[in-house]
């Protein structure tokens, strides 16, 4: 039975468990149908031109972890941002972590997506937010949405400033051979509020394990998102990430990806502005070796006036590692005065390694300000020699560069931990002691 087929069994495993109390049954249904129509996607599609998935589906992956497996704090202290305080929503195989979870109900909301679909008080966030804006023609947005059990749920009411930063992170085992993990979150920030939100997929086992994760958000009036995905998996992990944000007037949204790790990684990221003066912020970090695979693609529908966004990827590829930046910038007819920034650059440190980019902008508007560009390169051969006249060994004189090509991405990083520990991935995957205070 290939995966297809396999999907479609336990779908039906699924419905027969939840039965007729599932408020989303018939969003359900529909998904499942249209995933069986569009099936997986291949290389002929032009979004995965440069992306193969056959390589990640061969593994005869579990849809569900039949078995469980306990973690001890101390064995994951690593993985967190430990030297903050945050909530934590925390999850095993899939499966909620009451033990290193730290959930709220005071004031916000900050749980679990399987309460928010089962609690009646849910219901009305549940009906007008869930799957809203969600791909329907993504074929695995909609195998995500037709599996959809559990993942996070993140709801900020009006003027509410959250103190500390939410973490989401899912841990894998490696109780099954191979294992296919599908979380689901929903953000909602109400007007004039405030959240930041930490994300990390990491897996524990040698044994094969896909992720693919579907995470929609909803940025009120007024209200700040500052989301921060940090990516350093084993070679036995793949991701799909797709993320849906929905910003209304004068909201901003911030979303830094830092890609160091992982088999094959496609992050889908995809912003529409509905209202104006809306300011979007992608900002990414990717430093590969290996055979190792990013794909990074995205997506800003500026669809009203006096909107802004900025978008500024870097990449540093080493081996034979393979990078993708996609990323479309749409501007509707009536969407004057938008101010739009597109920017990927990359360093090739080896000739076995690869980079395809693509930046693009659709503008159906006169009276606009869009510019976009990308770079690829090697490290600069008059600043090494510098830095080795003055001294500093050749290992040590790439490091200090390739940190400097990479740093401006976490000039705009709100979280001085998280800037410790990006600071400190990035020493590690460069192998060098960069001498900074972190």
């Amino acid at each position: 039975m290939n995966l297809k087929d396999k999907l479609a069994t336990s779908f039906s495993v699924l419905e027969n468990q939840i039965g007729g109390t599932d408020p989303v049954s018939n969003i359900r249904t529909n998904a499942i149908k249209q995933f069986e129509t569009l099936g997986f996607p291949t290389k002929k599609l032009e979004a995965w031109k440069y992306t193969s998935l056959n390589s990640v589906l061969k593994p005869d992956y579990n849809v569900f972890a039949k078995k469980e497996k306990a973690l001890e704090y101390k064995d994951v202290k690593q993985y967190f941002i430990h030297n903050i305080e945050t909530y934590k929503i925390v999850f095993i195989d899939g499966v909620y972590s009451a033990q290193l979870s730290e959930t709220s109900h005071e004031g916000l909301d900050v749980c679990l997506m399987s309460e928010a679909l089962s609690k009646p008080k849910y219901k009305e966030v549940i009906e007008t937010y869930f799957n809203k804006i969600a791909k329907e023609d993504d074929s695995l947005t909609s195998l995500n949405t037709a599996f959809t059990k559990e993942g996070a749920y993140i709801y900020i009411p009006k003027s509410k400033v959250v103190e500390k930063p939410v973490e989401i992170i899912h841990f894998a085992t490696g109780v099954e051979d191979a294992l296919l993990i599908q979380p689901r979150n929903l953000v909602v920030v109400e007007e004039n509020a405030q959240v930041q939100i930490i994300e990390r997929h990491q897996s524990l086992t040698a044994h094969p394990v896909l992720t693919n994760s579907v995470t929609e958000m909803f940025v009120a009036e007024n209200a700040v998102l500052d989301y921060y995905k940090i990516q350093n998996d084993l070679q036995s992990a793949s991701l799909i990430d797709n993320t849906y944000i929905s910003q209304k007037r004068q909201s901003n949204a911030s979303v830094h990806t830092f890609s160091f790790g992982g088999k094959l990684t496609r992050n889908n990221l995809n912003f529409f502005h509905k209202g104006e003066y809306i300011d979007s912020t992608m900002k990414g970090i990717t430093i590969l070796s290996d055979k190792q695979h990013v794909d990074h693609y995205t997506l800003v529908d500026h669809a009203e006036p006096n909107c802004e966004s900025h978008q500024d990827y870097k990449s540093i590829f080493a081996d034979k590692s393979v990078g993708v930046f996609n990323g479309k910038i749409y501007v509707n007819r009536i969407a004057q005065k938008t101010n739009a920034f597109q920017q990927n650059n990359n360093i090739l440190l080896d000739d076995t390694a690869t980079i395809n980019t693509k930046p693009q902008l659709e503008i159906f508007a006169d009276d606009v300000k869009c510019s976009h560009g990308c770079t690829i390169g090697q490290l600069d051969t008059e600043a090494m020699f510098y830095l080795k006249t003055r001294g500093i060994p050749e290992k040590e004189a790439k490091g200090l560069l390739t940190y400097a090509f990479a740093n401006n991405v976490l000039e705009s990083v709100r979280i001085p931990e998280v800037k410790t520990r990006i600071n400190k991935l990035i020493a590690q995957k460069l192998g060098v002691d960069l001498g900074f205070n972190f």
